[in-house]
């Protein structure tokens, strides 16, 4: 390789560093001295010893080139508005070397910097073209194959690199997962998309390895490891030795992982090909044989800075800037080419200025190309809902025999026998969740031989054995990765986190992945899940805000999300059936909240009174998405909306105001928290002379604002409205805790203001 000069020329000073490293490439093939060898067999050595023979490295070589002028055109093209995406790979392209020795069928979850990864892969399946794809998807053109012009991501259906754009490490739980779950299917009888001994590869830049979401997946790909249970992941790290300008700490990575146990430790040599190809092997051949979670530590460089409006040359000194591109390692793969008389110099240069012309040609047509240009076409794969198909899948009842062999017999099925409270209701429909779909999984932190903190799970374990319900370690993070991983294969995955705030930890496997998977793959890919989660408060001060979380905001802010909210079993039932089906017909993520007050809650009026108690619905029964339950419906002096817990409380609220002021009360449960049905809202309002409600989130920032927002929209904001709403506040200890919650009494003062 050329030596660094001893003096700084001025082109090297040139703030563009693209240019710098084109022209470092043109001017080491043309100043190139040695003696080439006699022209090679294409299945020798492409150098003596190496594992890479002259036919994989021209190919591979082809591929660092194609991601190269991939990375050259679009800082040349972005200032024309034509390139719309400037995060580069150059200094990454030995991740070729990953694609080549692993399959176009073994799933992959990329980091950034993964050009010369997708260009090799594409290899792998006839009359594909990695430069026009690339193209279409640097200009957010229509016809982007990955995204359909909604973000320049690596991906392609065809080609098992599932499209993302993770925050930083965010895609590594849910690789994770699904690497976790080539195996799980396999125990549970589950055809595979995939070949059986398909791994997973997932990469990641040094940077991100430091990551609370990276770490929580080593630390559960190492539990299950412990365990002796499959997870056959491929973990890259692509060392770089930076993140953006925070520099990483020499050798950190190797100290952190090599001696890690049950991450099974190599390195290579990304900025070789030779070198390199046999290091990369051997990781990959460890973790298809032994389908352990393997870490390999690829040695890589970064060039031409973060992204295209990183202007290296002013933060960083030009001596250490010229000593980083002169590591780069197409100046390497130049001198193995040359030195192995595969090209002479001008042949190679001919062949580095047909890839430019054929990366700058494909820009220019994919500029040409449709763009979104509507809202309609941007949101169009977000949120699919086929309301027919849903309907008659929720409703379908086929599984008779299996029912009654779960239940233990006709007689013994749940709708025939006396109404019962929330947390049964549940159980029992969990348990025919089970029955109607054999690849539904029950999983969770205490969810299997305990049945749960609140005995809701309770039975599922003994009765659909450890491969379809099971206990997690405890994190939340990890559990919403594995329900990612299960759904990608096929599955479908009903996790359990154990309190909404503990969701919270977690939150952006639901917000930043699951729910824009099918955004971001133009449909392609889709995460169906039922997320259940104990919620909201009014556990009479137990637990504090810990066990009593009513950020419901949270949740509503999530594009895509379904969020249900039941406020008694048979309502809880159906909607659990309506759910499933939401996540096998139309691929949907959704959150079931169930109110952990409610749980046990037999009464409403009176103490024995047995009315909040009700017959479970027969499995051909199942809720309308976003259908509304109404009590006393033809009341209109006063209509409550409300859900959760806010219902059986205003429905005694209702007694009390009807006693005191003769008004006849409408309570309205919503719940369905997103979308809200705002046509019915409205409908309500309208009918009503006046209009309540009772929001057991917080003042700014709950379900209220909703509900009257549609209200309002609808024209009926002059009639007289209030909210009563919980306070600004964590939830407190003890009876504290009753302070900051709407109360009955609440509900009727405020009623009282309305008159």
């Amino acid at each position: 390789m050329n030596a660094i000069p001893t003096s700084i020329p001025a082109r090297h000073k040139n703030v563009n560093r693209a240019e710098v490293c084109d022209q470092n490439f043109i001017e080491f093939v043309r100043d190139w001295s040695g003696e080439p060898r006699s022209a090679p067999s294409p299945d020798a050595p492409v150098v003596p010893g190496s594992l890479c023979t002259v036919r994989d490295f021209i190919e591979l070589f082809d591929s660092q080139l194609i991601s190269r002028h991939l990375d050259l055109m679009a800082r040349v093209l972005r200032v024309k508005n034509k390139v719309f995406y400037t995060i580069g790979s150059s200094g990454h392209e030995g991740n070729a070397m990953i694609a080549r020795l692993t399959r176009h069928t073994d799933p992959a979850f990329l980091h950034y910097r993964s050009g010369g990864f997708m260009a090799e892969r594409f290899r792998k399946l006839p009359g594909m073209d990695p430069i026009m794809d690339s193209a279409l998807s640097f200009a957010a053109s229509k016809d982007d194959p990955a995204s359909g012009g909604r973000h320049k991501v690596w991906g392609s259906k065809p080609l098992w690199v599932l499209p993302q754009t993770s925050t930083i490490a965010s895609h590594l739980p849910k690789a994770l997962g699904t690497a976790i779950a080539i195996e799980q299917a396999k125990r549970v009888g589950h055809t595979l998309p995939i070949p059986a001994d398909s791994i997973v590869v997932c990469s990641f830049g040094d940077a991100s390895a430091n990551h609370a979401t990276a770490q929580t997946a080593f630390n559960a790909a190492a539990w299950t490891a412990y365990q002796k249970l499959p997870a056959p992941i491929l973990f890259v790290c692509e060392d770089n030795g930076i993140g953006i300008s925070v520099k990483t700490p020499m050798d950190w990575i190797r100290a952190s992982f090599r001696e890690r146990r049950d991450l099974d430790y190599f390195h290579a040599d990304g900025l070789d090909l030779a070198a390199g190809y046999e290091q990369v092997a051997h990781a990959v051949y460890h973790c298809r044989t032994t389908r352990r979670p393997t870490f390999l530590h690829l040695a890589t460089t970064r060039i031409m800075g973060h992204a295209g409006t990183d202007f290296e040359i002013e933060w960083r000194p030009i001596e250490e800037l010229m000593a980083v591109e002169a590591t780069d390692p197409l100046l390497r793969s130049a001198a193995i080419a040359l030195e192995a008389g595969i090209y002479t110099k001008e042949q190679l240069l001919t062949r580095y200025e047909d890839f430019r012309a054929r990366c700058f040609a494909a820009a220019e047509e994919a500029d040409r190309r449709p763009k979104l240009t509507t809202l309609a076409e941007v949101i169009e794969p977000l949120a699919p809902y086929h309301p027919d198909a849903v309907l008659r899948e929720a409703r379908r009842a086929d599984h008779a025999e299996r029912r009654a062999a779960v239940f233990g017999g006709a007689d013994k099925l749940p709708e025939k026998l006396p109404p019962r409270h929330l947390a049964i209701q549940i159980n029992q429909a969990l348990h025919d969740l089970l029955c109607k779909y054999p690849e539904a999984l029950v999983f969770g932190e205490d969810v299997a031989q305990k049945g749960g903190v609140y005995t809701v799970t309770k039975g599922l374990f003994r009765t659909f054995k450890g491969a379809r319900v099971f206990n997690t370690l405890l994190d939340e993070t990890m559990i919403l990765g594995l329900a990612q991983g299960f759904a990608n294969l096929g599955l479908l995955p009903i996790p359990e986190i154990q309190y909404l705030a503990y969701f919270h930890n977690a939150c952006d496997q639901i917000r930043g992945e699951a729910c824009s998977l099918q955004f971001f793959s133009n449909g392609q890919y889709r995460n169906p899940m039922v997320v259940r989660i104990a919620s909201l408060g009014y556990q009479r001060g137990f637990g504090g805000h810990f066990h009593n979380d009513n950020s419901i905001t949270a949740l509503r802010d999530i594009p895509g999300l379904i969020v249900g909210c039941p406020s008694r079993g048979d309502d809880a039932a159906m909607m659990l059936r309506t759910l499933a089906a939401l996540a096998r017909v139309d691929g949907r993520v959704c959150a079931f909240l169930e109110p952990i007050a409610l749980y046990m809650t037999k009464d409403l009026y009176a103490a024995g009174d047995g009315q909040w108690q009700f017959a479970y619905p027969a499995p051909d029964q199942a809720l309308v998405p976003g259908e509304e339950r109404v009590y006393a419906p033809d009341a209109r002096d006063l209509v409550i909306f409300t859900f959760g817990n806010g219902v059986p409380m205003s429905l005694r609220a209702a007694r009390e105001i009807e006693a005191r002021r003769g008004w006849k009360v409408r309570v309205v449960d919503l719940r369905w928290l997103v979308p809200l049905n705002e046509a019915a809202i409205a409908r309500h309002a309208g009918e009503c002379a006046r209009v309540l409600v009772v929001d057991e989130g917080r003042r700014a920032a709950g379900v209220g604002e909703g509900v009257i927002t549609a209200i309002v929209e609808a024209g009926h904001g002059a009639k007289p409205l209030k909210r009563v709403v919980g306070a600004d506040t964590y939830t407190p200890l003890a009876g504290a805790a009753l302070l900051v919650l709407p109360s009955e009494a609440d509900i009727v003062a405020v009623a009282a203001a309305l008159a």
